[in-house]
């Protein structure tokens, strides 16, 4: 078992996300390699219906990551999207026993190399002002 720690969220579509987030990691000399995506994974299921969109017609994407250091087990990286936006998480095991160094220096890395991309725009409709 595993939790997910979101630590990004990007106005670009998940396949723009993807491919920045892999050239960032292989740039910085790690291994990538993609074990599931939801797109993909839905041509086995024709007609299956969109939790979120109530159709067939989903552009959700759901997109799995092992991140290999040059020694140790991998990072689990989750590239999750809809529409145009899209969530970096971490799988990390509930037990804790994760690699948290290699997770910390992947967690930088992309944090640092996202202040490019455009920001997020957070609309905060229910908040009352104070003043």
């Amino acid at each position: 078992m595993s939790a997910l720690l979101p630590f990004i969220t990007l106005d670009q579509n998940c396949e723009q996300v993807q491919a920045w987030a892999n050239q960032q990691l292989v740039d910085a000399g790690f291994r990538v390699v993609q074990t599931f995506d939801l797109q993909v994974a839905r041509l086995a299921h024709p007609g299956c219906t969109c939790p979120n969109h109530g159709t067939d017609e989903c552009n959700c994407q759901m997109i799995i990551l092992l991140v290999y250091p040059k020694r140790g087990n991998p990072v689990t990286l989750v590239i999750h999207g809809q529409e145009d936006r899209t969530w970096l998480s971490m799988a990390v095991p509930d037990s804790g026993r994760g690699n948290q160094r290699f997770e910390g220096t992947i967690h930088r890395l992309l944090q640092t190399g996202a202040a490019w991309l455009p920001p997020i725009d957070v609309a905060y409709e229910d908040a009352e002002s104070t003043i």
